[in-house]
């Protein structure tokens, strides 16, 4: 009789052996995460550093003089529209929509279209173009799109062609974009959940997870660990300050909504107008708003050009160096112009650059309330109001800001704020922008349908004359003849 071999003795040992953690189909999606997150983490950091040199540069051809944007904005701008008026057309805008879109929508021409590698370089290098010459745009939402086309790429690569699997790795990519762009992990989970997925699901959660952690282990490592805005000590004491949290969260909650309900451009009502006319002629339409941006730019001192970032960091560090009173109703406006563009770029850290001066605009009517505090209120709740998601504005908020004692009053502004903002715009505009993405694909679909369906059946009844009986043969028509 032959000696058991050890694993038929020891069922427990092979009852852990047989379990799906070591199955190497497991493994092989694991490591293809990992590396697409180590990949995206990479990627954000290049651009990142990329973005400061190429707004840096702009800096340098003001100063120059201040009326070169004048005659450089526009010019880029149009050669943008007409550069990705073509194949490269996904890559214009934000990227966010992009991305909810192919996660709900399966089909791989589709994904191909919106996520291809050459739509992921081409986002980011007309991006970094785009800054060059002041767009009032950031860069967060383009790293969404291509931290989310780099790991659907890879996983492609790896051999991964289930749909659903694919959804997962999009997903993932998308949430280490955001996470690794502002060195934000639990805003990058919390976002991939509230705007991108729409839902939380278990079989996916540990996927994305772990997406989140390598990528923001690798930019820790190379860029170390620091708050966006730098740390801000500020808390909202309870009784009059509180005052602050009503008004952040209606005023800026209604002019986030306003802001998305612009450039939204609805196919009915009055900026129906200005969609079909940017249809039409797009590439001078770009020039236009680029030249808009650039009298702004004038108008208000160099001071609407880029992300936004420096004139953030000084409200919320409560600097003498402010960059004045109307600077939020002012970038609200650059704001608007530049995606109404169609140029490449997002709008995460221009609307925290707006919220931010509404904030400081509303803390000279309370002045009882630390002014870091109604301006940390005003950055987050106007975030949530131009993107709708609540819980992501407030968790962004707090961890660029390293402020953990504001949580209470940020949510609450933040919850208000969506309330408010739903007034103007109740879907919300990167939900809006994706189904709109989502019905244009259907409808293209069903017309392709309906062809096909036209082409079957003449072919199998033959050609039909004008009442739909079948045609007489007819003969050819001689060369001499002239054709109609």
């Amino acid at each position: 009789m032959s000696a058991e071999s050890p694993k038929a003795s020891n069922p427990r040992l092979r009852a852990v052996l047989g379990h799906e953690f070591f199955a190497p189909y497991q493994w092989k999606r694991r490591i293809a995460l990992w590396s697409g997150a180590i990949l995206v983490a990479l990627a954000a950091i290049l651009f990142a550093k990329t973005s400061d040199l190429a707004y840096a540069l702009f800096q340098k051809i003001l100063a120059h003089g201040i009326w070169i944007p004048l005659i450089l904005t526009p010019a880029v701008f149009g050669l943008l529209s007409w550069v990705t008026s073509g194949k490269l057309r996904a890559s214009r805008g934000s990227g966010i929509p992009q991305v909810i879109a192919t996660i709900h929508i399966d089909d791989e021409g589709f994904r191909s279209r919106m996520l291809a590698l050459p739509i992921a370089i081409s986002k980011m290098v007309l991006t970094l173009l785009a800054l060059m010459v002041g767009a009032s745009i950031g860069r967060e939402g383009p790293t969404v799109h291509v931290g989310a086309g780099l790991m659907y790429w890879l996983g492609r690569r790896f051999g991964f062609d289930d749909p659903k699997a694919l959804s997962r790795f999009i997903l993932a990519g998308g949430a280490a974009g955001i996470a690794a762009a502002f060195n934000t992990p639990l805003a990058g989970v919390v976002f991939a959940i509230e705007e991108l997925a729409g839902t939380f699901e278990h079989r996916f959660s540990g996927l994305l997870l772990t997406a989140v952690f390598v990528g923001g282990v690798v930019s820790l490592g190379i860029t170390g660990n620091y708050a966006y805005f730098g740390t801000v000590q500020t808390s909202l004491p309870l009784g009059h300050a509180w005052l602050a949290v009503l008004e952040c969260g209606i005023v800026c909650g209604l002019l986030g909504g306003l802001f998305a309900r612009l450039i939204l451009l609805s196919r009915n009502g009055p900026l129906a107008a200005i969609g079909r006319l940017r249809d039409r002629y797009p590439v001078w339409f770009a020039a236009g708003c680029g030249l808009s941006l650039a009298v702004l730019g004038v108008l208000s001192h160099n001071a609407v050009y880029g992300t936004g970032y420096e004139q953030a960091r000084a409200f919320v560090q409560d600097a003498s160096a402010t960059p004045g009173h109307s600077f939020g109703f002012v970038k609200l406006l650059a704001n608007v112009v530049s995606y109404w563009a169609g140029i490449p770029g997002g709008i995460f850290s221009p609307a925290l650059a707006v919220g931010a001066g509404l904030g400081h605009n509303i803390a000279l009517l309370l002045p009882h309330a630390p002014e870091a505090a109604v301006v940390l209120l005003g950055m987050s709740a106007y975030l949530s109001g131009v993107t709708g998601a609540p819980l992501t504005s407030a968790v962004i908020a707090m961890e660029l800001t390293n402020n953990q004692d504001m949580v209470i009053p940020i949510m609450a502004a933040c919850l208000l704020a969506r309330a408010a903002a739903s007034i103007f715009c109740p879907t919300p505009v990167y939900k809006d922008f994706a189904e709109r993405m989502i019905q244009d694909f259907e409808r293209q679909q069903a017309e392709r349908s309906k062809v096909d369906d036209e082409a079957s059946s003449v072919e199998q009844i033959g050609p039909t004359s004008t009442y739909g009986e079948p045609a007489a043969p007819t003969e050819p028509h001689s060369t001499d003849e002239p054709k109609p």
